[in-house]
């Protein structure tokens, strides 16, 4: 075991600022998947996911004495995450982010509480109804359950007021049980 893996989040970061090296690799080593499983969760491409997240560390080991410790470190890794993801889709051009409709209906014929519960057991299911929604609510989603972030850590991340991060959890989850009743239907 070396010094490093002793240090918490913010005392790497620290470290990191400082120039040290080692504190760098063991943060890349800490935060790696979690950020690869965030990242691969928007794109959909292991290759792209891989030049993001290299990015992303890269950013970290850049901007590292600007961190004012204001939230968590892996909020903060997470919102810098977030942004190369978007400067991705910006170069690409290939995505734009709209708001659902408020007042949108839920369109879903009843699946009993029992299916639906055995519908998300199955992992396989669960990411092929995730795979369908808009990318704003699977990355809410997966903020959410994944990652385990509240709406007021979601919202530093994705830069946008609680209450959107809150609307869009809301819609993302009526979409997902709407997936996963017409599921449970075609099953």
């Amino acid at each position: 075991m070396n010094a490093t893996s002793t240090r918490d989040d913010e005392q790497l970061i620290q470290a990191i600022a400082n120039g040290d090296m080692d504190a760098v690799s063991e943060f890349y080593r800490r935060h790696e998947a979690r950020v690869y499983r965030f990242v691969l969760s928007k794109t959909g491409d292991s290759f792209v996911t891989a030049d993001i997240l290299n990015d992303v560390m890269l950013e970290v080991w850049r901007s590292a004495g600007k961190f004012q410790g204001r939230a968590k470190v892996t909020t903060w890794l997470l919102g810098i995450a977030h942004n190369k993801i978007l400067d991705y889709w910006r170069k690409k051009g290939a995505r734009e982010f709209t708001e659902m409709d408020e007042n949108m209906e839920d369109e879903s014929e009843g699946a009993s509480p029992e299916q639906v519960t055995a519908a998300a057991s199955d992992v396989k299911l669960l990411r092929a109804c995730m795979a369908k929604l808009k990318d704003e609510h699977r990355e809410i989603l997966h903020l959410i359950f994944y990652e385990e972030l509240g709406f007021g850590e979601i919202a530093e991340i994705i830069q946008v007021p609680e209450g959107t991060v809150k609307s869009r959890a809301y819609h993302a989850r009526m979409q997902m049980k709407q997936q996963l009743a017409r599921a449970m239907r075609a099953a």
